[in-house]
């Protein structure tokens, strides 16, 4: 037990987790050791050797008079702190309720923290469906389903990144198991995601495999992406995308961005748009 009472926590991850939820929960911009501590029901010694160590990895950001705030690294901690949550079902259960509302494979996405500007699935809700069904070979899992130039959950996410990133990412070549509506040239690819930030959602026609369409939604908080929610649905079930999907994925993707923050949300199945 902490000498103010707090508790210790049981990892470090854990205890970085807590901190950053303390940020949200607390409201405002920047917040003192002290402040935080108490939010996170942890030590002030241990917040202050939280911040610390944030700082040098662009978690946390100092802005003087012992004041830190959230920093642009703090996205990729948000879902995975879902993990964390007192109900770490919940953003599960949220991807399943969108997989029954829409009849398609339901994904998660977020930007990966580490390795080059790329995404990586954290959870599906695929029903008593397997990857293979999509055509994808193991390697085109490891090489489609990273990029963020193919398929609406990438390109959802890199709408939304900077200019920097997305030269980056338009410098790599479109990986060779990709789909045959993969966006090839650059400009047309720009141009999608113009599309994407005007409307909040993209779309996406045989991207990432043969005979299979998507509707994705970015995951943001604070005006920062932390991923994207994807449906897929085949092709001849679903030529064009109806709103009711593109609906369902914009809520689905706003009840992570809650959990993300540290606002469990429970998938409510009476809303409208999950008819």
């Amino acid at each position: 037990m902490a000498k103010n009472g707090a508790v210790g926590g049981s990892s470090h991850a854990e205890r970085v987790f807590r901190v950053q939820r303390a940020f949200t929960q607390l409201g405002g911009r920047a917040h003192g050791p002290g402040a935080l501590a108490r939010a996170a029901e942890l030590d002030d010694s241990t917040v202050y050797r939280i911040l610390q160590s944030g700082v040098h990895q662009g978690i946390f950001v100092r802005e003087g008079r012992g004041l830190y705030r959230l920093g642009s690294a703090a996205p990729q901690l948000g879902l995975k702190a879902l993990a964390h949550s007192p109900a770490p079902e919940a953003a599960h259960a949220l991807l399943e309720a969108l997989r029954r509302a829409t009849g398609g494979l339901a994904f998660l996405y977020l930007l990966a923290p580490f390795g080059g500007a790329h995404r990586q699935c954290a959870d599906m809700a695929v029903g008593d469906s397997d990857l293979t069904e999509l055509g994808m070979t193991p390697r085109a899992v490891q090489t489609v389903e990273h990029s963020l130039r193919v398929g609406a959950a990438g390109r959802a996410i890199l709408a939304y990144l900077p200019e920097t990133i997305q030269s980056e990412v338009l410098d790599r070549p479109v990986p060779a198991e990709a789909g045959p509506g993969a966006f090839r040239d650059d400009a047309r690819l720009l141009a999608s995601l113009d599309r994407i930030r005007t409307r909040g959602y993209a779309l996406g026609h045989e991207e990432c495999a043969a005979g299979w369409n998507e509707c994705a939604a970015p995951v943001t908080w604070d005006g920062l992406v932390m991923g994207s929610v994807l449906v897929m649905k085949p092709k001849q079930v679903m030529t064009r995308c109806p709103v009711t999907v593109i609906g369902a994925v914009e809520q689905t993707a706003a009840a992570l961005a809650d959990l993300g923050r540290g606002s469990p949300a429970e998938p409510d199945e009476n809303d409208s748009r999950l008819k």
